[in-house]
């Protein structure tokens, strides 16, 4: 079967004064041309091969009489081989002097590869991938803006879940603002859940399954499992809704009493767990093109008796997903998008205490398949958010894999991979994004194994409040909400108390003490910013808060900004429950809110335009704020397909 030229992408990764970043996956190392183009005259014009980058036409060296010189454009192409078939690209431009706010088209031009010479006939991006250009354009196109006036955010995408995909709303928001360069978003910020690794549908896990043998994605060897190699698992016993039987169990951490195995990966929809690299790599194609799902045969699977209904649920759920894809891929072409993980990128419950890191990352098969996780969204995810992060001996590391893919190699990368920390990342926008790592450098519990670790230590904490001083405004991406729901974090709280935290996710900012006082610390901090947005999701409900701190004349005003599942949302009608419960027991003059850890904040959450007695909202949707010159959002709203949107009014009661 001859495979398509582009497998997944383009996607228009970090997209800033300085630097372009657009991240590709092809059957082959790419070589052709990439251009830019304003107003039909080339900008910038790139050879690209297997080996290098030859700069054929640069901008920035028409300097006029007031500007100085410059560094000249800089341009690199990596390749990095995942398989027989699968070459992820990223191509990194530094230096480039596009214009700001002003419409900028782009091509990838490919030269087949039986062809040679300047005068062989080559495919653009319309021709190779019929959907990526809106009607009225030859080509994708994006705008660079400074100035961060609007932007979409959301999280957790689960591509069987029964609810709206929701990039589809941001793709119809572009689309009305195409040629409107203020108007148009500014970015997409995903933060978190960009897949689900540990909650597959049936069919999903059978064409992730089918990619790997079309495009010979690496086998590899496991240590500590029940199976010898992932082509056993592919092929011979995938282990459809039956691998929560394949995951390794411990018996760490049990009491003496009663020395029972327990799983280490505690996801109850662990049914199609994701576990090689090859499955990891796959995932990632499938939730962001159609190129792939044309390219397989849908096929009926057999499944155990009691899985029969929700495999064809979950089934007719897909079908509905790929329908969309074509938009997907055309929103992430034309729009910079920046990403950061969250627990189901990897696994559920991800580092969530000290007790479950002991147990995965000392059993070799755990250890390897969040290994294989991290992997993944390092090439599909973080390399793109700030590649200048991965040079030097991250490269040097990462390219013993991709010289050679054994089995060993792929375990001496993962293991460099558990002691990087530098996953956080800054764009340096007006107002600056700064994207926290909440994952990797947790605050373990020193009192118990079982308690629920701090989302960032004490040091990555301080390089936090380091980034912020002397801003005047910043948008903080943390996945989790920084100020949650009370009544939620109280159930939480309860569940730890009762030595169950793994059962209710019971990982909120405030279930560390020392994490806690710490980041509301750096709020109260007098040199840090005036104004904080801080984005976030992870609950699969939407909400807005107005905060400030109390007793002080000169406090920042901070925005809590909280966007429901991009395809996910919580049960209903159980939030219009909590919701109604969680203002009656934390209201205005409630004595509760004294035992809070944020007593001394004072917190406004903001009404709907729905319904004025509702708070939080649990419809799928895209977040998509609109921010003024000081740094202050003017319009905070939900993005709902087929509906209208849900938009946050003005504040009312205080905690």
């Amino acid at each position: 079967m001859t495979l398509a030229p582009i497998l997944a992408g383009p996607i228009l990764r970090r997209t800033t004064a300085d630097e372009l970043v657009i991240w590709w996956v092809s059957p082959t190392p790419w070589q052709g041309q990439f251009s830019c183009y304003h107003n039909g005259d080339a900008l910038i014009e790139l050879n690209l091969n297997k080996a290098n980058v030859e700069i054929l036409r640069s901008n920035n060296t028409e300097l006029t009489d007031n500007e100085q010189a410059v560094e000249p454009l800089q341009a690199d192409i990596h390749h990095y081989r995942v398989g027989k078939n699968a070459v992820i690209h990223l191509l990194h431009l530094s230096n480039h002097r596009l214009p700001l706010n002003t419409l900028i088209e782009y091509d990838l031009t490919l030269a087949p590869s039986n062809q040679e010479g300047s005068s062989a006939q080559t495919l653009g991006l319309k021709s190779i991938i019929a959907s990526i250009c809106y009607p009225e354009f030859e080509r994708p196109n994006f705008v660079i803006k400074q100035q961060v006036n609007n932007l979409l955010h959301g999280s957790c995408r689960n591509p069987h879940h029964y609810s709206d995909d929701t990039l589809l709303a941001g793709e119809e928001k572009l689309k009305q603002h195409l040629i409107d360069c203020d108007n148009r978003p500014s970015l997409t910020m995903m933060s978190g859940d960009q897949i689900y690794a540990d909650h597959v549908a049936g069919s999903t896990l059978n064409a992730i399954h089918q990619v790997i043998e079309l495009l010979g994605l690496y086998d590899e060897n496991f240590d500590g499992a029940s199976i010898s190699d992932s082509r056993t698992l592919h092929q011979e016993q995938p282990h459809y809704y039956q691998r929560e039987l394949l995951l390794p169990l411990t018996e760490l951490n049990a009491s003496w009493w009663r020395r029972k195995k327990s799983a280490i990966f505690t996801s109850v929809y662990a049914h199609n767990h994701l576990v090689s690299f090859a499955e990891m790599m796959a995932m990632y194609l499938l939730v962001w093109s159609p190129t792939l799902w044309s390219a397989i045969k849908p096929q009926d699977i057999a499944v155990p008796n009691e899985f029969t209904e929700v495999y064809r649920k979950e089934k007719a759920n897909i079908e509905a997903f790929v329908k969309g894809l074509d938009k997907v891929q055309r929103l992430l072409a034309h729009t910079p998008t920046y990403m950061i993980f969250d627990d189901h990128d990897v696994t559920d419950d991800w580092n969530l205490t000290a007790g479950w890191e002991q147990a995965a990352y000392q059993q070799p098969f755990a250890n390897r398949i969040i290994g294989n996780a991290l992997f993944a969204y390092w090439l599909c995810q973080g390399w793109g958010n700030d590649p200048k992060k991965f040079g030097g001996d991250f490269a040097h590391q990462a390219q013993a894999y991709n010289d050679s893919p054994t089995t060993e190699n792929q375990q001496a990368f993962i293991n460099y991979l558990y002691k990087f920390q530098d996953w956080d990342f800054i764009v340096d926008t007006s107002p600056a994004i700064v994207v926290l790592d909440s994952r990797t450098q947790r605050w373990r519990s020193e009192s118990s194994l079982n308690k629920p670790s701090g989302l960032m230590d004490w040091e990555a904490l301080c390089q936090l409040q380091q980034h912020l001083l002397n801003k005047d405004a910043v948008v903080l991406v943390s996945p989790a909400p920084m100020f949650g729901v009370k009544l939620i974090e109280a159930i939480q709280k309860l569940a730890t108390i009762a030595g169950q935290p793994l059962a209710v996710d019971a990982e909120n900012w405030m279930a560390h003490p020392g994490a806690a006082n710490t980041l509301l610390n750096i709020f109260r901090h007098p040199k840090t910013p005036q104004h904080f947005i801080i984005l976030s999701g992870d609950v699969h409900y939407s909400f807005a808060y107005d905060i400030e701190i109390r007793f002080r004349q000169t406090s920042p005003k901070i925005w809590q900004i909280t966007s429901s599942g991009v395809k996910n949302q919580f049960p209903m009608p159980f939030i219009g429950y909590l919701d109604k419960l969680n203002r009656l027991l934390y209201g205005v003059y409630s004595p509760l809110n004294l035992f809070t850890k944020r007593r001394s904040m004072k917190i406004r959450s903001r009404e709907t335009n729905h319904n004025n007695h509702r708070r939080l909202v649990e419809k799928s949707g895209l977040g998509y704020i609109e921010i003024d010159q000081s740094g202050a959002p003017k319009l905070i709203s939900e993005l709902h397909i087929n509906s209208e949107d849900t938009v946050f009014i003005a504040s009312k009661g205080d905690e």
